[in-house]
């Protein structure tokens, strides 16, 4: 054999090892890539819509949730959560909020309502909805200095009034209140325009509930009532059994400012009539639309919240209401029962508002995530009215994750634990 033969033949073996190696080193890296990007790992969940109410683990990959297991191996994954002892949720869906922060008085482009970012996550919210802050004539700035500049996912009932909530004698202007513009701008964004919105109407006539069903029908959207001042001509039972329609929505619910609550006691009977007809009951919080003078007598006729929702602004979260974590414990010292709670806290409001991809965990849903602690001792809720029950258990938010990204860590349980020589990391912090 000459040396030119004897040297191929070396050589093929050399190279044939060289190309196993190859494989078996990239066979080896594929293995070891993370299936998952976060691991969600024994927390008790609560998903309403796929009737989960067990300890549970929950992986994520690329933004959705990816599986949903009683056990799912934490070397699959990326970066993992110890949530043993706490509850896991859909993220919540606060379906009364004021967003459109600016430097105008009131709500619309005004000071009264806040930037969502810095208020929704630390209390578990990963949607949260504007409602009628803005009207036909400034949605559009609405959305382009609120909507699309925030994290938070940000939907909106557009008002009936053009000008949205604007204050005074703005809100009491008929003809700002035009059922076909507000239909128009409705239906050229429905992805982020849920619903239209009638507020703080003060005088006799029915025009302003009236047209905002219009452009509701027209728009194929709900309507929500917050129903103004108390009048005899337009009285609540008429409201919710003749002028709303099945799936619009009364917030407000337990404020007792509208007749809610009879003279003997008792919930005015049209409350149960309008449940009846298909009415929604919304807890619209608030700053002064939360009473225990009605909400306990309410609970006793097992009269619960559709939909629980804050309506923040920098007067509500500043006194009784506080944020939506804390509205929720309220309904547990009322009773109702935690899965109840959350229910209407995360799938009730997606349903209310026609986005059912939100609201719960099934596989390939937006990762939205909020893991509570529930705190037991001694603590005390204090409704619009200066006035505190007191309850055993309080929902605290531990960690809110949105679209995958982990948004809110109260104790860093997502973070590198520091020892000396950690040195600063990439520098995330430096702003």
């Amino acid at each position: 054999m000459n040396l030119r033969s004897r040297a191929g033949r070396a050589v093929i073996p050399a190279v044939l090892t060289l190309v196993v190696g190859a494989s078996t080193a990239a066979a080896t890296t594929r293995a070891q890539e993370p299936q998952y990007d976060l691991l969600i790992r024994q927390g008790h969940v609560i998903d309403p819509k796929n009737g989960i109410d067990a300890v549970r683990d929950i992986a994520v990959k690329d933004g959705k949730i990816a599986m949903v297991g009683e056990r799912i191996d934490a070397q699959d994954a990326e970066r993992t959560v110890d949530a043993k002892g706490d509850y896991v949720t859909p993220g919540l869906i606060d379906l009364h909020t004021h967003l459109f922060a600016g430097p105008e008085d009131a709500y619309s482009n005004g000071y009264q309502s806040v930037a969502p970012d810095g208020f929704t996550f630390r209390a578990g919210v990963t949607t949260a909805v504007d409602t009628g802050s803005s009207g036909a004539s400034n949605f559009a700035e609405f959305k382009k200095n609120v909507i699309d500049r925030s994290k938070t996912r940000v939907l909106a009932f557009l008002n009936i009034v053009g000008k949205g909530m604007a204050g005074g004698d703005f809100e009491q202007d008929l003809n700002d209140m035009q059922a076909g513009p507000a239909a128009e701008v409705a239906m050229r964004n429905p992805d982020v325009i849920v619903g239209i919105k009638t507020a703080h109407y003060e005088g006799p006539e029915w025009d302003p509930v009236e047209r905002s069903v219009e452009a509701g029908e027209k728009a194929g959207v709900p309507v929500m009532v917050d129903f103004g001042a108390n009048r005899p001509e337009r009285p609540l039972d008429q409201l919710l059994t003749e002028k709303l329609r099945p799936g619009d929505i009364y917030s407000h619910a337990y404020s007792g400012n509208r007749g809610e609550l009879g003279e003997d006691g008792k919930l005015n009977p049209g409350m149960h009539a309008g449940r009846e007809r298909g009415v929604l009951f919304d807890v619209g919080h608030g700053g002064g639309s939360f009473a225990w003078e009605v909400a306990v007598p309410a609970m006793k006729e097992r009269f619960l919240p559709d939909t629980i929702s804050t309506d923040l602004h920098i007067t509500s979260m500043n006194s009784g209401m506080k944020d939506m974590a804390n509205v929720m414990s309220k309904f547990l010292a009322l009773g109702m029962p935690l899965k109840d709670v959350v229910a209407a806290s995360t799938w009730r409001p997606a349903q209310a508002i026609g986005h059912e991809e939100l609201g719960h965990l099934s596989v390939g849903a937006p990762a939205d995530i909020s893991v509570f602690t529930l705190e037991k001792g001694e603590f005390g809720f204090v409704d619009s009215f200066a006035f505190r029950i007191d309850g055993k258990e309080k929902l605290v938010c531990e960690l809110t994750v949105r679209g995958g990204e982990v948004v809110w860590d109260l104790n860093g349980r997502t973070a590198q634990a520091w020892k000396p020589g950690s040195g600063r990391g990439d520098g995330a912090g430096e702003h």
